[in-house]
């Protein structure tokens, strides 16, 4: 029996106990800091990958975000007129018209350059026609967007400009059928500004094709190199077709480590001034292209930290369990019999403490954890949907931007005509009538300041303050606008004017506007008719005023009329698209809406306001 052993026994036993426990302290030790240096380097490299993985999917979002913007370019001109004119017509003055409207489109987009090439390959149109290195002219045969446009109607194809020696991405579309095509109209999409946002010293980021070779990254001298090497018969085609110029296509600095997932793996690269280091690498397909964005994090650190904070909850969890067992094993000096009977409610005690620290402890970094990805992800998502909506306000600015020149067209006909007559009367030396006609002509520009201001205080604030204003005075004020551009025709119009004092909610030379495009295209659609006839009726409930502006014209076929209210679709060989589309946006601005009705009998779009308390 143990409590009958002598002193001696005793002291023996203890010494070897202590020694015992010293060799079990000491392998503890090395096996938590061994332990701990792997589970902190995998949790390390999981949390990393789990967080690159929200990054590069952030980036993915950004870039099809960049990429959808410009694809609907190609098809919207590839049905316009003067695109048709220009590539159908030997004509100069078409090409010329075309090169204009492309310079406007293109200032209203994030687009590089929009061209449209004949179906010889040459350029007949660019928006850079001005520029010393214009496109127009240029033989683009040998590029495999319009070789491919040409065959399949559409297609998207990275790389180095010819002309520009810009790189970017080339998006085309066939103009006119495949049996019978007339030409392609191209787009190039160019990334420096998305190349910015990304760029990042210590967490490169980039793009590839199908043959691996780099297209868009935030390290420049990484551009064009390759992911792997290029099979012979795809270089060949590369070269043939100067896709990347005289590029050598070189092997990227990255070689593969250690492989720990699907899309994961360790790399170590050579990033340009920094020597070698390891990397986590993460590879993601990008959606609606051929192209995978490539993603590198680094290791070090996250790692280092990871199995240091490891270790030492190894240690700080091993010390309670050291200290309790030198505790024991000192009671055990004066009774081991005691210290044997309380041994194994110990051993049932540090069983539980052992289980409940354990599970606190991984529901502890697993709640860290949560709460460090919920706080990275909404900061980053309000930065991509500030980001967003600054793209929505400029898409909106370059669209109002492109109608100033409608909008000012009708004053600007005006004041021409005023000035006519106004040197007719000075020819004949008779300063009154000259004098009432500049007199007009200044109450004209005036009037088109006063749009401009308008147009300032849109881009400022997206929409003018409404109050009431005399709808009478709106109606008369359009048919001043139109009586010198329609003379002799404004005998068609049939005007029943509301009574004074009636109020709408609007900005009354907003209103003249709407008005304005509604009439002249009600007198432009009679074409000369002897029974020509224009009708403005006014009619009131409670709540709204109803403004209806009719004619007897032939009527709108029914393909236009489900394009009316779509910007740049016109019927009209000068026409921009946008009249209706801007006094539909007027009249909405203040809580209205525009109605049309149309048959062979003619036409009638009602303005709906709301009605202002006197």
């Amino acid at each position: 029996m143990q409590s009958f052993q002598t002193q001696k026994d005793l002291n023996s036993q203890t010494r070897r106990v202590w020694f015992f426990f010293l060799v079990v302290s000491a392998t503890l030790t090395a096996a938590a800091l061994a332990g701990g240096e792997y589970y902190g380097r995998r949790f390390a490299i999981e949390t990393l990958g789990n967080q690159g993985r929200t990054d590069a999917n952030l980036k993915i979002a950004l870039l099809t975000a960049v990429l959808e913007r410009p694809r609907a370019l190609p098809l919207l001109l590839s049905e316009d007129q003067q695109v048709l004119d220009a590539l159908s017509s030997a004509n100069g003055d078409a090409a010329d018209r075309l090169n204009r409207k492309l310079e406007r489109l293109v200032a209203g987009t994030q687009a590089a350059v929009l061209y449209v090439v004949g179906p010889n390959g040459i350029a007949v149109s660019s928006s850079n026609w001005r520029e010393p290195i214009s496109f127009v002219g240029n033989d683009y045969a040998f590029r495999d967007y319009f070789r491919r446009a040409m065959e399949d109607g559409t297609a998207e194809h990275f790389a180095l400009g010819s002309v520009s020696k810009r790189p970017g991405l080339y998006i085309s579309r066939r103009v006119g059928s495949a049996a019978a095509p007339l030409g392609v109209v191209v787009v190039k999409m160019e990334f420096d500004r998305l190349e910015n946002d990304w760029r990042d010293a210590s967490r490169p980021v980039y793009v590839t094709d199908e043959h691996g070779v780099v297209l868009i990254t935030s390290i420049p001298s990484w551009r064009f190199m390759t992911t792997r090497p290029v099979q012979r018969q795809d270089l060949a085609s590369i070269r043939n077709s100067l896709q990347f110029g005289d590029a050598p296509l070189a092997q990227l600095p990255i070689m593969p480590a250690v492989a720990t997932n699907t899309d994961v793996s360790i790399v170590s690269a050579v990033l340009p001034g920094r020597g070698e280091a390891l990397y986590l690498h993460l590879s993601a397909a990008v959606p609606t292209t051929p192209w995978r964005l490539e993603y590198l994090l680094p290791t070090e650190l996250p790692v280092a930290s990871a199995v240091r904070e490891m270790r030492l909850i190894s240690v700080a969890f091993l010390l309670p369990i050291f200290a309790i067992a030198a505790f024991l094993l000192r009671r055990r000096q004066v009774s081991l019999m005691k210290i044997a009977s309380e041994q194994a409610m110990r051993e049932e005690l540090e069983r539980r403490v052992v289980a409940r620290t354990e599970e606190l402890s991984r529901a502890r970094d697993h709640l860290q954890a949560e709460i460090v990805d919920h706080r990275d992800t909404e900061t980053k998502l309000q930065i991509v949907q500030q980001e967003l909506v600054q793209a929505n306000r400029l898409a909106i600015l370059g669209q109002v931007a492109a109608g100033v020149a409608h909008e000012i067209n009708q004053p600007v006909a005006t004041i021409r005509a005023y000035a006519d007559n106004a040197r007719v009367f000075l020819q004949r030396k008779e300063p009154g009538p000259a004098d009432e006609n500049l007199g007009a002509i200044a109450e004209l520009t005036e009037r088109i300041g006063t749009i401009t201001d308008e147009l300032k205080a849109f881009a400022r604030k997206g929409r003018t303050a409404a109050e009431p204003v005399e709808l009478r005075s709106i109606i008369e004020g359009a048919i001043v606008l139109l009586k010198s551009r329609f003379a002799g025709k404004l005998n068609a119009l049939d005007v029943r004017l509301p009574p004074a004092g009636l109020l709408v909610l609007g900005n009354r030379i907003r209103l003249e506007q709407v008005l304005i495009n509604l009439l002249q295209n009600a007198l432009e659609a009679l074409d000369d008719r002897a029974d020509a006839k224009v009708e403005i009726s006014v009619a009131e409930t409670p709540e709204l005023v109803a403004v209806a502006v009719s004619d007897n014209g032939p009527g709108i076929p029914p393909t236009i009329l489900g394009t009316l209210f779509t910007p740049f679709h016109t019927s009209k060989e000068k026409g921009l698209g946008l009249g209706l589309v801007i006094s539909k946006d007027i009249v909405a601005d203040y809580g209205g809406r525009i109605d049309v009705t149309s048959n062979d009998n003619g036409s009638c779009f009602t303005v709906h306001l709301l009605k202002a308390k006197a």
